[in-house]
C-alpha cells in the first residue's frame, strides 16, 4: 500500500498544474451558523389549582433608613422534583413589562433548612427553575427588595415616612397556574406607629398586620399604602379615601372639599349602576418624597400627588381629576377588560390593542365625573377639553402614526424621555380617546334628542352584574354592538376612522355637535394656567411651537413648527430674546408682540458650551386654547357636564 501512495505523489508532482489567473482574489469563507431551537422550560399557565397549599409571604418595611425591603416566602409542595418560580414581569395597569427584577437581591432557597441551588432561565430571565428534594414539605424563598434610594433607580415607593408596598416587587410564585388558584396569605411588618391601608382586610399584633388568605392574582392587586401620618374618610357606598402624607398638615381637608369627594362617589355610583367591589379604598399620597403615581386595582387605587392636594387647592387644579380617573378603571379596565390585556399570570405578554376603551374611556369619565361632582368647576371642565384638543393638533406625529398604533407605546418606549415627542407621538390613546368618546356621546345625544347619552352605554357595558368583582373580558365588537344597543350608527366605521387610520386633526365633533368651538387667544385659558404655574413653564406649543421653562429651558419644540424650522431642540437654553436676558414673562411680551407683524423674535441659545444666534419667522402672537359657545340654551356637552345627583357642591 505504501509502495502505491508514493507512486501517486510522484505522478501528481510531473503532472501540469491548471493555470491560475495571477491577481485573483482567495475564495472567501463566510462561517454560517444554523439557528438552535429555543427551548422553553417555563410551564404555561393552566387553570387548575396548585396543590401544594397556601403560601406565606412575610415582608419586613422597617428599614426606613436604606430602603431595603426583607422578604421571607414559605411555598409549600406536594412533589419533588423540578419547579419554576417566577417573579411578576408584565404588570397590570403599567401594560408593559415593569416588574423590577434588577432590584431583587440575595435570593437564597432552602428545604428543610438546607440549600437548594438556583438557576435563572436562559430565556425569560424573570423565571428560577429548583428541584424540590425528596421529603420536602415547603422551599423557602428569602431575598431583599432594594427599593429606589433616588428617582434616576425608579419610581421612589419607600421614604422615612411613607411607603407603597407594591406585592408584585416582593413576591415568587410557582409556574404553570392562572395566579388566580394559587392560595397566598401576606405578612407586613411596618415601623413602630405607622398605619396601613389596603384593600385586604386583616388584623394587627404590635407592628406587624397579618392579611387574610387570597389568591395571589388578588393579592398582587392589592397593594398597600402606610405611613407616619394618615386620615380615613367615608365616602359612602363602601369608598373609603385613605389619605397619607409627609406632613400632618397636609390632611386638613375643608368640610367643603370632604363634601366633594362624596359627590364624587354619588356620581360614580350614579353613572355606572352597579358596584364590582365589596368595598373600594383609595390610596392617596400627598409628598413631595414618595413619587407620583396613578394606578387602578379592582378595589382600590394607587394615586399619588405633590403637597398642597388640600391646603393650596386653587393650585391643585391638575390632580382634581385623578381619583376619578382611576376609581373609573374599577368598572372600565378592571371589571370589563380587553381579552388581550387580560392576563392569566404575570409572565404572559399583554395585548394592548383596545386601551383607547380602557384608558381613552376612562379619560373621558375622569373629566366628566369630577366637573360633575364639582371637583372641577364647568368652565374647567371645558378648559381642560380645550387643551387637551389643542395639545393633541399639536401632535404632528399623527401624520404618520394612528392612534392604534400608540397603544403599542407603553412596551416600545416604557415613558422613556422623547427628543420630539409632537412628531414621535406617545400614548396619546388616552387624550385622543376622550376625544373620540366626547364625540360618541355628542352623537348618540342628538340622534336621540338629548334622551341618551354615553352614560347609556356605560350602564349597557360597564355596569351589568352588580356586585360581581371578577373580570367580564371583550373584544372590539362587543364595544360595537353595545354601542348599537343604545343609538344604530355605523360605529364600526366611526372608530376604524378615528383609531386605525391618520388625521391631520383630532376630531371635534363632541364640540361641533355639542354647542362649542374650539378658538385661540392670547389668555390662558384655566387648565393651561394651572399647567404653566405648576409646571414653571410657559405653553406656546399652539403657535410659535415651544414649551420652555421660566429658567429658559426648551422642554419642548413642536415639530415643522416656526421654532422647529429654525433650529431649536429639546437641551436648548434660551439666553436672550431680542437682546433681553430671558424670563418667562419676556418671552409671552416677545410673543405677543409678533401678533402686529413687524416686531422681529431673535434668540440667543446655549447648547453645551456653544452659542448661537437666531431669528425666528412668526407673527402669530400668543396662542392659548379656549371653548367658545356656539349653540343656544343648554347644549348636549353642557348636559354631559352636569351632576346627576343633585347639585354640586363648591370647594
Amino acid at each position: 500500500m505504501r509502495r502505491a501512495f508514493q507512486s501517486v505523489l510522484l505522478a501528481l508532482a510531473f503532472s501540469p498544474l491548471p493555470a491560475v489567473a495571477q491577481d485573483a482574489p482567495p475564495t472567501p469563507i463566510h462561517s454560517a451558523p444554523v439557528a438552535a431551537p429555543l427551548l422553553r422550560t417555563v410551564p404555561e399557565p393552566r387553570d387548575i389549582a396548585w396543590a401544594g397549599g397556601t403560601m406565606k409571604l412575610e415582608v419586613d418595611a422597617t428599614d426606613t433608613a436604606r430602603r431595603i425591603i426583607n422578604v421571607k416566602q414559605t411555598i409549600p409542595v406536594s412533589t419533588s422534583g423540578p419547579l419554576t418560580l417566577l417573579f411578576p414581569e408584565w404588570i397590570p395597569g403599567n401594560h408593559a413589562p415593569r416588574g423590577q427584577l434588577e432590584k431583587l437581591a440575595s435570593l437564597v432557597i432552602t428545604a428543610n433548612g438546607k440549600p437548594i441551588e438556583w438557576q435563572r432561565d436562559a430565556l425569560n430571565v424573570y423565571a428560577f427553575h429548583i428541584s424540590v428534594p425528596a421529603g420536602a414539605a415547603s422551599i423557602v424563598a428569602t431575598f431583599q427588595f432594594l427599593a429606589p434610594t433616588k428617582s434616576d433607580q425608579g419610581r421612589v415607593n419607600f421614604t422615612d415616612s411613607l411607603i407603597n408596598l407594591q406585592w408584585f416587587s416582593v413576591s415568587l410564585y410557582p409556574a404553570g397556574f392562572y395566579t388566580r388558584r394559587i392560595p397566598v396569605q401576606a405578612n407586613v411588618t411596618l415601623p413602630p406607629n405607622w398605619t396601613a391601608a389596603t384593600a385586604l382586610r386583616g388584623t394587627r399584633t404590635g407592628n406587624t398586620i397579618s392579611y387574610d388568605a387570597t389568591d395571589y392574582e388578588t393579592l398582587i392587586d392589592s397593594p398597600l399604602l402606610a405611613g407616619r401620618f394618615s386620615r380615613t374618610i367615608d365616602l359612602g357606598h363602601d369608598v373609603a379615601l385613605n389619605v397619607f402624607a409627609d406632613d400632618p398638615e397636609q390632611l386638613l381637608a375643608t368640610p367643603e372639599q370632604v363634601a366633594l369627594h362624596k359627590k364624587l362617589a354619588d356620581e360614580m355610583i350614579s353613572a355606572f349602576g352597579a358596584r364590582h367591589f365589596d368595598h373600594y379604598d383609595y390610596l392617596f399620597s400627598i409628598s413631595e418624597t414618595l413619587g407620583g403615581i396613578g394606578v387602578e386595582h379592582h378595589r382600590s387605587s394607587e394615586n399619588g400627588v405633590g403637597e398642597g392636594y388640600f391646603t393650596k387647592w386653587a393650585d391643585s387644579l391638575g390632580d382634581r381629576d385623578l381619583l376619578a380617573h382611576e376609581f373609573t378603571h374599577s368598572w372600565n379596565g378592571k371589571y370589563r377588560s380587553p381579552a388581550g390585556l387580560w392576563t392569566p399570570d404575570f409572565s404572559t405578554p399583554m395585548q394592548d390593542d383596545l386601551l383607547w376603551v380602557y384608558e381613552g374611556q376612562t379619560q373621558f369619565w375622569g373629566y366628566v365625573l369630577a366637573t360633575r361632582a364639582g371637583l372641577l368647576s364647568k368652565a374647567e371642565g371645558l378648559d381642560a377639553f380645550a387643551a387637551i384638543a389643542a395639545r393633541l393638533d399639536a401632535t404632528r406625529g399623527r401624520e404618520w402614526r394612528p392612534v392604534a398604533d400608540t397603544t403599542r407605546d407603553p412596551i416600545i418606549s416604557a415613558r422613556r424621555p422623547k427628543g420630539w415627542p409632537s412628531w414621535e407621538r406617545s400614548e396619546d390613546y388616552y387624550n385622543e380617546g376622550a376625544m373620540i368618546w366626547l364625540e360618541a356621546d355628542a352623537i348618540i345625544a342628538k340622534g336621540t334628542n338629548g334622551a341618551k347619552g354615553l352614560d347609556d352605554f356605560a350602564k349597557a357595558f360597564f355596569g351589568v352584574n352588580d356586585g360581581d368583582w371578577g373580570t367580564l373580558t371583550y373584544e372590539r365588537q362587543d364595544v360595537i354592538d353595545t354601542l348599537n344597543s343604545v343609538y344604530p350608527y355605523d360605529w364600526a366605521t366611526f372608530l376604524r376612522d378615528r383609531i386605525d387610520r391618520t388625521n391631520k386633526e383630532v376630531t371635534k365633533g363632541g364640540f361641533t355637535l355639542g354647542g362649542y368651538k374650539l378658538v385661540y387667544g392670547e389668555t390662558p385659558n384655566l387648565e393651561v394656567a394651572a399647567y404653566e404655574k405648576s409646571a414653571k413653564t410657559v405653553d406656546q406649543r399652539y403657535g410659535v411651537g415651544l414649551v420652555v421653562g421660566n429658567d429658559g429651558d426648551v422642554k419642548q419644540v413642536i415639530w415643522n413648527s416656526p421654532a422647529f424650522r429654525a433650529g431649536m431642540i429639546v437641551g436648548n437654553k434660551i439666553v436672550a430674546i431680542n437682546g433681553t436676558e430671558y424670563s418667562g414673562d419676556g418671552f409671552r411680551a416677545a410673543i405677543k408682540a409678533t401678533s402686529d407683524k413687524k416686531a422681529p423674535l431673535s434668540f440667543i441659545l446655549k447648547q453645551d458650551k456653544q452659542y448661537r444666534t437666531i431669528t425666528l419667522d412668526y407673527s402669530g402672537g400668543l396662542r392659548y386654547p379656549r371653548l367658545e359657545k356656539t349653540g343656544e340654551g343648554q347644549t348636549s356637552l353642557d348636559r354631559l357636564l352636569e351632576a346627576r345627583t343633585g347639585a354640586a357642591p363648591t370647594g
